[in-house]
């Protein structure tokens, strides 16, 4: 009951700030009709500068037809967006850590000369200022099931320093296991950090969860609370999932740190899904995005680097490796170009999983135009939804897939929530990245960009086991009827604002 009505006393907030605003330019138009004039200009200079400015016109366009049907709401919301970013302490807070946070982000230039020639690799160095890694040592679960046992162990050589931030996290055997291990470390004088999302444990965890954690000697964040004066910025939410230890062994991928992850209690069948973890150089990156984060909104680290562990012996592996992450709160979409630049690289095959397929006009065309090539493209989705009305929206991608010639699959055992891009037996990532608006435009997420690095044998034998399982989609399957069809173009329609 508490969960429904913190959730309600937020969105009552919001909707109050844009009704007040509202009534303003009602009070005020209404006695000065020159002023209307003007403002009837003013909402045409925005949509023009929206088109300008635009990174994705399956983005824009929702904008633009607001503006049309309903311009005052339409604009104020618009502004409002525009001016949290702009005024918000949070976001102020976040845009000055990472600035400062990139001074970390080192690229070894005897790396660089190795793939100098390599476009997607420079791309994610030398623009999106991740640095390229090799000496790593790299080990894929292709279940959140076969990470469990691993994650505890690696918990329990804790000397140091422990970092955590999970978008969810929810009582039950998973997370309880994690914490009586670190209520232990804590005993043994080594630091522990959590942060999770509040909005996103909002129904798993009581609120003010983090109080407790701290009693327990744990330092602890609830990211971007939610308040009845957050405004639109409470959309922007850290769907991340990041664990470091001693900052010797990192691990992401897919799964949250509740039960569902390791298949206890799901209800959508079986839950699909994945995690890496990493020995070696690339865990510096991962270090770095949790400080930036967790230095944003409780600042207490004046130099990161005392959380770096120099590795001393050379980890025998081949390959690189390159974590990153992604941020709303610039105008770069690292994520979407990472994804982009393998399917557009492929020449033999790509196979994607992701829980959810709403795509811009950008990847549509790059997968199509892939596949028209003669390239082998494969995506699999749930066939367990476990949101109806987003799935109805992803369901409405796959005719024009099909009629590219892209496979779809839906994974029949249950809900598949892993992020995966694979190609050629070269390169891949895998991360928190799905393929909607949310993540690639809303949300601050992470990934793990691979290439040529063993690890990539088993994440392809893993998509190809999990295809096996999964039925292919026909282009009889995809037809619907008119009323859905016009349904899901409305749903389309407002697919960026879900």
């Amino acid at each position: 009951m508490k969960t429904f009505i913190r959730a309600i006393v937020a969105l009552v907030s919001l909707l109050i700030q844009i009704s007040c605003t509202y009534l303003v330019y009602l009070a005020v138009t209404n006695k000065l009709q020159v002023l209307a004039l003007i403002y009837s200009f003013f909402c045409l200079y925005i949509v023009l500068k929206i088109i300008k400015d635009s990174r994705s016109y399956s983005f824009t366009l929702p904008w633009i037809i607001i503006f049309m049907i309903l311009p005052i709401p339409g604009s104020i919301i618009y502004l409002t967006i525009k001016l949290n970013k702009k005024l918000s302490k949070f976001c102020k807070n976040i845009i000055i850590e990472e600035k400062s946070s990139k001074k970390y982000f080192i690229q070894d230039k005897s790396i660089r000369d190795k793939y100098k020639d390599n476009s997607s690799m420079r791309y994610i160095s030398d623009y999106s200022n991740f640095p390229i890694t090799t000496n790593n040592e790299v080990e894929y679960f292709s279940l959140g099931d076969y990470s469990f046992d691993t994650i505890i162990n690696e918990l329990k050589k804790a000397k140091k320093f422990i970092f955590l931030e999970y978008f969810i996290i929810n009582n039950g055997k998973f997370w309880d296991s994690i914490l009586e291990v670190l209520c232990e470390k804590v005993k043994e004088n080594v630091e522990v950090r959590v942060m999770y999302d509040d909005l996103g444990c909002i129904t798993t965890l009581e609120s003010g969860y983090y109080k407790k954690l701290e009693k327990m000697g744990i330092k602890c964040i609830a990211f971007n609370k939610i308040s009845p004066l957050s405004g639109i910025v409470m959309n922007n939410r850290d769907h991340r999932k990041i664990l470091v230890i001693d900052g010797k062994v990192a691990f992401s991928g897919g799964i949250n740190l509740a039960d569902e992850y390791i298949n206890i209690g799901s209800k959508y069948g079986h839950w699909k899904d994945n995690c890496i973890m990493i020995k070696g150089d690339a865990v510096w990156s991962y270090t770095v995005m949790f400080l930036t984060l967790w230095n944003a909104s409780r600042k207490e680290d004046k130099d990161y680097k005392k959380y770096k562990y120099e590795y001393k012996n050379s980890i025998k592996s081949n390959g690189f490796v390159a974590p990153y992450s992604e941020t709303p709160l610039d105008d770069v979409n690292v994520g979407e170009d990472i994804y982009i630049n393998i399917i557009n690289t492929a020449n033999d095959y790509v196979y994607i999983f992701t829980p959810y397929l709403i795509i811009d006009s950008d990847v549509l065309d790059a997968l199509t135009l892939a596949s028209k090539r003669g390239v082998d493209v494969r995506i699999v989705i749930p066939n367990i939804p476990d949101k109806k009305m987003v799935y109805t929206i992803s369901e409405s991608y796959i005719e024009p897939l099909l009629k590219a010639n892209v496979k779809v699959y839906k994974y029949t055992p249950g809900f598949i929530h892993a992020k995966v891009f694979i190609s050629d037996d070269i390169r891949a990532t895998v991360g928190t990245l799905n393929m909607d608006y949310r993540s690639l435009y809303l949300h601050f997420e992470c990934g793990c960009y691979f290439e040529k690095v063993d690890v990539i044998k088993d994440i392809k034998k893993d998509v190809l086991d999990t295809i096996e399982k999964s039925h292919l989609v026909t282009k009889k399957d995809a037809k619907i009827n008119p009323l859905k069809s016009f349904w899901q173009s409305v749903l389309r329609l407002f697919a960026p604002f879900t």
